[in-house]
């Protein structure tokens, strides 16, 4: 599959890893070409790096990895009001968090993810938010012979259906989240999580078993 990375940070950088490793074609793009370029390098062929524009046309998918804060920017960049990304399946991880108080900037409005569809016309499925990077760089993810969960919220089958099958690419297991219109409680649930775990708290502590979440037996 050709994926394109909006974005060189982080999260680009331990994603592209895995999908390159299991034989996906990536071509990564960044504020600073150089950067994008080392990106490409570190990941190895035949991932390549190019402009925002490139990126966005040139993915079967398409992997929105920047600060929440700059998504708006980035986006007018890699050309969404001229059409680029408009019903293309486009993946956003991005977490709009006010970091000194760990909320939503979106508080009261639309979330991230449906502010990028709106503006983007694209096929936007919420995923890969809830951990930090350094689980994605997992091969794979398992914790105590579990793989990790992810959650996926999207209105598109096709597109869900696409991320579903990167999501399994990194060894972990997809989770219906619902539509888009739920994106936001997902975010939500970063930030609260977040907290809880800069706080020190096992944040898996709070929830029971699946046999237990309606009641006891």
């Amino acid at each position: 599959m050709r994926i394109g990375i909006l974005g060189a940070g982080n999260m680009a950088d331990a994603l592209g890893t895995q999908w390159v490793r299991e034989g996906h074609e990536v071509l990564v793009s960044g504020r600073s070409p150089e950067r994008a370029a080392a990106l490409a390098a570190r990941l190895g062929s035949p991932a390549r790096s190019g402009t925002w524009r490139e990126a966005a046309e040139f993915g079967e998918a398409v992997l929105l990895a920047v600060r929440a804060e700059g998504v708006a920017e980035v986006l007018r960049e890699a050309g969404a009001e001229a059409g680029s990304l408009r019903g293309r399946t486009l993946i956003d991880c991005t977490n709009p968090i006010v970091q000194e108080r760990l909320t939503l900037f979106t508080e009261g409005g639309p979330s991230m993810a449906e502010r990028v569809a709106e503006t983007s016309g694209a096929r936007v499925v919420k995923a890969f938010n809830a951990c930090h990077e350094d689980v994605w760089r997992m091969t794979p993810p398992v914790f105590d012979g579990r793989p990790l969960a992810v959650p996926l919220c999207g209105d598109d089958p096709g597109a869900l259906a696409t991320v579903r099958s990167l999501v399994t690419d990194l060894g972990c297991t997809p989770v219906d989240g619902g539509a888009l219109e739920r994106a936001g409680l997902l975010e939500a649930t970063a930030a609260f999580l977040i907290g809880l775990w800069f706080g020190g708290a096992d944040a898996q502590a709070i929830a029971p078993p699946l046999a237990w979440a309606t009641g006891g037996s």
